[in-house]
């Protein structure tokens, strides 16, 4: 299963603890049982063929299956416990209503939330992972995209009556845009998009909360640079977009850990629930 998250039998053989041979030998050994090819090679890349995909779709929900029964059945079994670091939007917009399927799932397993700034800095240290948001991950991390966004500005219905329909520099000048600490690029994405990359506003306030910035919004504190996800999934009557503009966020949700602490139960558990929950 790790050939096959990883594509390499080299970066494999280093989570297992084997030499690439001696991997190799096992994967020979596995082929020549099943009477299938299941790999195709080109130096240390390693892709599943046809025969191999259809194997390996049958098997891996068996493994995993099988390890959650023997993880439930044993009354040896420690709790298992995951220092998740997660940003306060994410957690209460996406995580948090679906945890429940978590706990019902795996009910050894217990999570410590962290929200404070920096997370993927302490990832290895304080943190076994995190849900961060970030243009692109530290190759050295293991990390996989959870999501692709598109920037949008967000105002209060009062203030979005008193601006022109379509953009205009000038007035914009005036106004105060209020920017994530975690997304500092975000409003030069969505000026450039907007042909006013020379445009500077009144004032940038910076948060370090997404929920603050939508609820300053709404109070008529500024225009907000969000995410097209939050903005959906927040459904405040108070709020409106500005423009029908369509902007890529240079920014993703990305969950993030070590390599080596993939393979630790709590973070694999969870690693793989989240990725099969698409959240």
């Amino acid at each position: 299963m790790r050939t096959v998250r990883l594509g390499s039998a080299r970066s494999a053989a280093s989570e297992l603890g084997l030499s690439p041979s001696a991997l190799s030998r096992r994967i020979s050994n596995l082929e020549s049982f099943t009477g299938r090819k299941l790999f195709s090679r080109q130096g240390q890349a390693m892709r599943l063929t046809d025969e191999g995909r259809h194997f390996y779709e049958a098997v891996a929900p068996h493994m995993e299956a099988l390890a959650a029964a023997v993880e439930s059945q044993s009354e040896n079994l420690q709790l298992q416990r995951l220092r998740l670091g997660v940003m306060p939007l994410f957690g209460t917009q996406r995580l948090f209503p679906r945890l429940a399927e978590l706990r019902r799932a795996h009910p050894r397993l217990h999570l410590d939330i962290d929200t404070s700034p920096h997370l993927v800095d302490r990832v290895g240290d304080t943190l076994d992972a995190a849900i961060a948001l970030v243009i692109e991950p530290d190759p050295a991390f293991y990390s996989v995209q959870l999501d692709q966004n598109t920037l949008h500005a967000i105002a209060s219905r009062e203030l979005v009556d008193e601006l022109s329909d379509e953009p205009v520099a000038q007035e914009l000048a005036k106004q105060t845009f209020l920017v994530h600490t975690d997304m500092p690029a975000s409003l030069e994405a969505w000026k450039k998009a907007l042909g006013m990359a020379r445009m500077q506003p009144a004032a940038i306030d910076h948060y370090d909360s997404g929920q603050l910035i939508l609820e300053a919004a709404a109070q008529g504190i500024g225009i907000a640079i969000m995410h097209d996800d939050h903005v959906r999934r927040n459904k405040d009557p108070r709020l409106a977009p500005l423009y029908d503009q369509t902007v890529a966020s240079p920014y993703s949700y990305w969950f993030i850990c070590r390599p080596a602490d993939l393979e630790a139960r709590p973070v694999r558990i969870f690693h793989d629930w989240l990725v099969q929950a698409g959240l």
